[in-house]
């Protein structure tokens, strides 16, 4: 059998090559279809229209409830043609935290996250610390196993709010005498609906949400029990933007730790060195 020229191995190569690359890219292609293909028919978040409730049950902490922030989405995956499984759900992270109890002259405790706080990071997860990165495994995803031979169409849910204690007495003190004057808090969130296929860890941001939730609380210590707190403005807060186009998802987000674990309570006297009172359960 006579042998071919160089030339036109060199050809049959390029050929190959070629070839090979069209059914990459048609691949790719396909993959691109299918992503740009789930849907979200419609997107609901709001924050109850009701002012945060104080309890003074306790003569040790004072605790508060605030109105829930809720967010909900129907969305459609088309026909996956494969054997692979796609997970859709809320992921959510905590972008900004102030949270401070003042004890009039005396100082405040905080609740801090160190490297937020620094600038380290641009958020922190705020998983429920077992089903990273997602928000919860409830009615917060939706798992679709393939291969499906039609458009798959549910609804995921979430909500979230704050039910803290804060002790009426320094934290840093054998004393049990009430000093608290007030409570502060300020915290912002960017919550995003996304898509991503577990054998590949391809990831579709569907939609971004963010929010925030505000309080301030002025307390006289030398009131009787349930008569020292009082809340003020801003008593109604500001509802969560669904915002036009999407925003990346910083690394930080989708990791350990979350916003619980990393968190460490200061306490910031007037006068002298700040006081670990309750370590990262996290290092």
């Amino acid at each position: 059998m006579p042998s071919l020229p160089w030339d036109c191995w060199h050809f049959l190569e390029i050929i190959l090559v070629l070839y090979a690359m069209g059914c990459i890219q048609s691949i790719s292609s396909k993959s691109k279809i299918f992503r740009e293909s789930i849907s979200v028919i419609d997107v609901k978040a709001s924050i109850d229209p009701i002012p945060t409730s104080i309890d003074e049950s306790s003569s040790v902490v004072l605790r508060y409830r605030t109105p829930h922030f809720r967010a909900s989405a129907q969305v459609v995956v088309p026909p996956i043609p494969k054997k692979e499984t796609w997970i859709v759900g809320w992921i959510q992270a905590c972008s900004h935290m102030e949270f401070y109890n003042h004890y009039g002259e005396q100082g405040m405790s905080s609740w801090e996250l160190p490297d937020l706080q620094t600038g380290k990071i641009q958020a922190i997860s705020d998983s429920d610390g077992v089903n990273y990165p997602w928000y919860g495994n409830t009615t917060e995803t939706c798992t679709i196993v393939g291969p499906t031979k039609r458009d798959s169409k549910f609804i995921i849910s979430m909500n979230d709010n704050f039910y803290p204690s804060v002790t009426w007495a320094v934290p840093v003190s054998e004393s049990n005498v009430a000093k608290l004057t007030s409570i502060y808090r300020d915290q912002s969130f960017t919550t995003w609906l996304v898509a991503t296929n577990t054998a590949t860890n391809d990831m579709v941001i569907l939609q971004t949400l963010h929010w925030r939730m505000q309080l301030n609380i002025e307390v006289n210590p030398n009131r009787p029990l349930g008569q020292r707190a009082k809340l003020r403005e801003p008593t109604a807060q500001e509802q969560p933007q669904i915002l036009s186009k999407n925003e990346p998802i910083p690394p930080s987000a989708l990791v350990k730790p979350n916003a619980n674990d990393a968190q460490v309570l200061m306490w910031r006297p007037k006068d002298g060195q700040p006081l670990v009172v309750i370590p990262p359960k996290h290092r």
